[in-house]
């Protein structure tokens, strides 16, 4: 009952196991697994704060502050209707939870239908207490601890825009997200296109570019770019009927096209796969296409602070 109209579940196996509710049930019989009060560390993100100290002063000035991993605790209840029904709920929840099978996806829905992710890893909690308050027949607790290392929530909708230069207009899309990307339409020769970003944090865009495409530059607010000039000969960078795929993503950041060619030693100098900052901003975009249908596309999930 503490958790109300909340809907909260967890899935192992990067996300391609079971789902398992830890607020409701499947159906009305046990056994089922609860998630008690008391669970811990889904709220703000810690921060790493950076400081330098002076022999002559007293303190310290501070530098910087970073956003570290996320460490969640999760009392879990789980009541069977027998014995083995009670070590098969354990023996479900374990293998789900294992992290030699990859993160776990923890998911929150609140009574508006709003979905949070958070992925994380199992750390610790469940290696079994069987004293009197902790453990019955058909009965056991655990405080699950879970680290997620990437620390934000994450919208379960994508976000998606896009323009086909050969007709000369935008075409703007929302693939079943409540906020769509708001951006200006025409041909994208050179433009600031204005761009709103719903979620709390900065979100990392992939680009898709379908050829023909002679050359391209994004540009954030902020100054930093990337691109590929065009070539010698005259040619186009990105040749008809090809799909270069620019991945900005922390652990990815990758310019790989449909068919495994890799473009990234094409960029110009000093490239920068930037971040879209929350809210509305201008993204620069200068892109030429060849002679051809050309299209553009930009996908984007945007990440919260908390669920």
């Amino acid at each position: 009952m503490a958790w109300g109209h909340t809907y909260v579940s967890i899935t192992g196996s990067d996300g391609e196991g079971e789902e398992i509710p830890l607020t409701s049930f499947t159906d009305r019989r046990w056994p089922g697994i609860l998630l008690q009060a008391g669970a811990s560390g889904l709220d703000t993100p810690p921060f790493e704060l950076h400081a330098d100290s002076s022999p002559n002063l007293p303190g310290s000035m501070f530098r910087s502050a970073r956003v570290a991993a996320r460490e969640v605790m999760l009392p879990v209840y789980l009541y069977g209707v027998d014995r083995r029904s009670l070590k098969e709920l354990k023996r479900k929840l374990i293998s789900a939870l294992n992290p030699t099978r990859g993160y776990c996806v923890l998911k929150f829905v609140e009574a508006d239908s709003q979905v949070r992710k958070l992925y994380c890893y199992y750390k610790a909690g469940m290696e079994g207490n069987e004293a009197a308050d902790n453990a019955g027949f058909r009965w056991i607790k655990y405080g699950i601890q879970l680290t997620a290392f990437d620390p934000y929530f994450y919208a379960d909708d994508l976000l998606v825009a896009e323009w086909d230069l050969s007709k000369g207009k935008g075409l703007l899309r929302k693939d079943a997200g409540l906020f769509p990307i708001r951006l200006s339409r025409g041909v994208l020769a050179e433009q600031a296109i204005p761009v709103i970003n719903p979620g709390e944090v900065e979100a990392w865009p992939v680009w898709e570019i379908r050829g023909p495409v002679r050359s391209f530059n994004f540009t954030s607010p902020e100054g930093a770019s990337f691109g590929i000039s065009v070539p010698a000969g005259e040619t186009d960078v990105v040749p008809a009927g090809r799909v270069l795929t620019v991945d900005t993503r922390p652990g990815r950041k990758t310019l790989v096209d449909d068919q495994g060619k890799n473009y990234w030693p094409l960029l110009d100098a000093s490239p920068s796969l930037w971040p879209i900052q929350p809210g509305k901003s201008s993204v620069g975009v200068r892109l030429t296409a060849g002679n051809g249908p050309a299209s553009l596309r930009l996908t984007l999930r945007p990440r919260f602070e908390s669920y």
